[in-house]
């Protein structure tokens, strides 16, 4: 797929996370997609597989939710097999406080997939709102 085929891609995907439905991010994954979160906390590191991102990546971010978690995107460059999407994410959490988290996300797709995502945030607001993540 051309440059502008796999920002598109991205584009529809995050136009549904926008309003809380990362199913098509998560259709768009290869199943032996990466998933590298930066940082030194516990919810760094990377998630092998698709199945590896949902269980042990998505599945316990979601349950620290008390509502639905959207992530809007505001830039999207694109170049060869590379997607750079800048987004911000909005949630409250089961604790009451707010994790409204800057993002950038780049993604290298392979064939109208996505087999790469290295994901960079402010990490403190990780640390200071979230529980650890059990690994």
């Amino acid at each position: 797929m051309s440059a502008s085929e796999n920002k598109q891609l991205l584009e529809s995907a995050f136009d549904a996370w926008a309003t809380g439905d990362i199913r098509p991010l998560i259709a768009a994954m290869a199943d032996d997609v990466t998933w590298t979160v930066s940082g030194h906390n516990s919810w760094s590191g990377t998630f092998a597989g698709k199945d590896s991102v949902r269980r042990d990546l998505l599945g316990p971010l979601g349950e620290q939710f008390e509502g639905t978690y959207t992530s809007t995107a505001s830039r999207f460059v694109a170049e060869d097999d590379v997607v750079v999407v800048e987004t911000r994410g909005s949630v409250a959490t089961k604790t009451g406080r707010r994790y409204d988290n800057r993002y950038c996300f780049v993604f290298r797709l392979e064939e109208g997939r996505i087999r790469e995502i290295t994901e960079y945030m402010d990490t403190q607001l990780v640390a200071e709102v979230l529980t650890e993540l059990a690994r």
